[in-house]
């Protein structure tokens, strides 16, 4: 079995885009869900300064977060005017393809950083999708 790739971003919300971005979420969040039945979490956050944006998402492999980086790219691209990424972490085994496309979000949407953790010790209780 392939462990599950855990997920999250942090970008900064640009001055007075903060109910673009919230709508820009509500959309991008039924997109996703209406086409990627084997992503198993996506959630989308909001700090309570309302400054920061973070999006946790749980992959069941590599080739999910794949399928969801070439999928969404142009709804990702609307998001560029409204936030600056910061970072992008990604706690498991992703592909070298992911990565880059990673590396490409990151850049298109601000230069944030990209960092991969990999496993060390620990379990999973999900089931598979």
């Amino acid at each position: 079995m392939t462990d599950p790739l855990y997920y999250v971003d942090r970008s900064a919300i640009r001055e007075g885009k903060l109910a673009a971005v919230k709508s820009g979420m509500r959309d991008l969040a039924e997109f996703i869900e209406a086409r990627e039945p084997r992503l198993i979490a996506y959630h989308f956050y909001i700090d309570e300064s309302e400054s920061t944006m973070t999006l946790v998402a749980v992959h069941p492999d590599s080739a999910s977060l794949e399928f969801h980086l070439e999928l969404g790219d142009p709804k990702f691209r609307a998001f560029a005017e409204l936030i600056r990424m910061r970072s992008i972490d990604v706690y498991g085994r992703p592909s070298p393809l992911a990565v880059d496309r990673l590396r490409q979000k990151a850049e298109m949407l601000g230069g944030g950083t990209v960092t991969l953790h990999t496993p060390q010790a620990g379990f999973s209780r999900l089931s598979s999708v």
